[in-house]
C-alpha cells in the first residue's frame, strides 16, 4: 500500500452510529500534538483492520489501544522504521548543518549533507521517539 507524505496522522478507531450518521473519533493526542486542528474539513482514508498481507500498514496495528499489545496509546509511536526509503524535501538546516524534513505529524527525519529546498530519497537509519536519521540515496526524485 502506498502512503502519501501528506498522511498527518495515522490511528485506529471504530465507526459509531449517532442518531441518523456514523462517526469516527479522532483520538485526543492528535489535537494535543498539532497533527490535526478542531474546526478543519481533512480528507479521510479507511483502511480494513485486516492486515495480514500489508507490509506497511503495520505501524497502525501496533499503535492501536485494542491490539493488547505493550504498546502505550498515549504515546504516538515515529511514522518510519529503520530502513525504510523515504522521499522528503528538506525545510530547514539544524544548529550542526544537517539538514531538516518533516514527515507525519510534523515529525523530524535528519539529512546529512542536505540543503534547503532539496527533494531526495533516503533510507532510514536511525529511529528514536521525536526523530529519525535518513541517508541520502537518490538525490534527485
Amino acid at each position: 500500500m502506498e502512503i502519501s507524505d501528506k498522511l498527518l496522522c495515522l490511528f485506529s478507531a471504530d465507526v459509531t452510529i449517532e442518531d441518523d450518521r456514523y462517526v469516527v473519533e479522532v483520538p485526543r493526542r492528535e489535537i494535543e500534538t498539532g497533527s490535526v486542528e478542531p474546526g478543519e474539513t481533512y480528507r479521510v482514508a479507511l483502511i480494513s483492520n485486516d492486515t495480514d498481507s500489508e507490509t506497511k500498514s503495520e505501524p497502525s496495528s501496533s499503535k492501536s489501544p485494542s491490539s493488547g499489545g505493550s504498546s502505550t496509546p498515549s504515546e504516538p509511536q515515529p511514522p518510519v522504521e529503520e530502513g525504510e526509503i523515504r522521499y522528503v524535501e528538506v525545510e530547514d538546516i539544524g544548529k550542526q548543518g544537517d539538514g531538516i524534513a518533516r514527515v507525519e505529524r510534523g515529525y523530524v527525519i535528519i539529512v546529512p549533507d542536505a540543503e534547503i529546498g532539496e527533494r531526495v530519497k533516503v533510507e532510514i537509519t536511525e529511529v528514536k521517539s521525536n526523530f529519525a536519521v535518513g541517508e541520502i540515496i537518490d538525490e534527485e526524485f
